[in-house]
């Protein structure tokens, strides 16, 4: 009975020490050398750390990586899918390189590069990876005769789809002069309604501001979007309003920008847009010497257009 007391306790300590060196692992994405498990647990024995470890290593919860320096242990989340059982080497190792990749994806000629592996070879690593669902070929905006593979649970990364302006690889030059048009809408209504119920132009000017989260619901309560939009693609939306001379953008009190709406810049008197109105040299022009109105080619280019 005390020998069956005595076997249940150890188990305990056991489980506890393996739960508190599973949280160390956790807490150090970059992995765990033997320095730290020691410093972090000094009191538990050598023999005991190291029945756990290679425990973890053969279950899978831990990875193995050598550095110049010393070895590391790194936690390895058991939620993530991992290899099929009856994969051979090559697709183990094609499978990890493209696991690394992650959301951004990986060339098919650096998979090349990485596995050593000629174009047969990998070609038909890579189909039988992707029959088995385990990877998917993805396109790619910057380059679309590239394949970019990645793992098949992967939502891609907005710098491989595009984001919310892309479909099918093709920019969406519509549908973001739509989103422009109606922040801008959004911008001059909230201006015009701070003017009219703020007493003061002080007032009137700070409740004329708006966040990007204040446009993201409006927006989105216009229901003129078929793709989710994220606060920070309406903040791209924005920033094009600004760069249109349409709205203005500060720097909030906390850090974020917010918009205002502003009247756009008067057009430019007639005589500034002509070659005489932006010439750098204008002060010196004169009837006599080396800068004269009839020796200025620029002059006579503009004449004959």
């Amino acid at each position: 009975m005390n020998e069956e007391i005595a076997t249940n306790g150890n188990a305990t300590e056991t489980n506890e020490t393996e739960n508190n060196l599973l949280e160390l692992a956790k807490s150090n994405p970059d992995g765990i050398s033997n320095d730290d498990i020691k410093r972090h647990m000094p009191d538990i024995p050598l023999t005991e750390i190291t029945a756990i470890i290679n425990k973890c290593l053969k279950n899978g919860i831990f990875d193995l990586f050598k550095t110049k320096d010393n070895l590391l242990y790194k936690y390895k989340d058991p939620s993530k899918k991992t290899m099929v059982k009856g994969a051979d080497a090559e697709e183990k190792l094609v499978y990890k390189i493209i696991e690394e990749a992650g959301n951004k994806g990986i060339w098919i000629r650096d998979i090349r590069f990485g596995s050593n592996l000629n174009m047969t070879q990998l070609n038909k690593v890579l189909k039988s990876l992707e029959t088995k669902k385990l990877i998917k070929c993805v396109k790619s905006v910057t380059a679309s005769k590239k394949k970019v593979y990645m793992l098949f649970d992967l939502e891609p990364d907005s710098s491989v789809t595009g984001g919310a302006w892309y479909q099918d690889q093709d920019f969406e030059s519509e549908f973001v002069d739509v989103l422009n048009q109606q922040c801008h809408r959004f911008l001059v209504e909230k201006l015009e309604e701070a003017n009219t119920k703020s007493n003061g132009p002080l007032l009137a000017r700070n409740r004329s501001y708006a966040t990007a989260n204040d446009v993201h619901k409006f927006i989105s309560e216009l229901g003129i979007s078929k793709v989710s939009l994220t606060v920070e693609d309406i903040e791209s939306i924005l920033y094009t309003v600004v760069l249109d001379n349409n709205a203005e953008r500060i720097v909030a009190t906390n850090g974020s920008y917010v918009y205002k709406a502003v009247n756009r810049f008067l057009p430019s008197a007639g005589i500034v847009k002509t070659t005489c109105g932006i010439c750098p040299v204008a002060n010196r022009c004169a009837e006599t010497g080396l800068i004269n109105p009839k020796a200025c080619s620029y002059f006579t280019d503009w004449l004959i257009q």
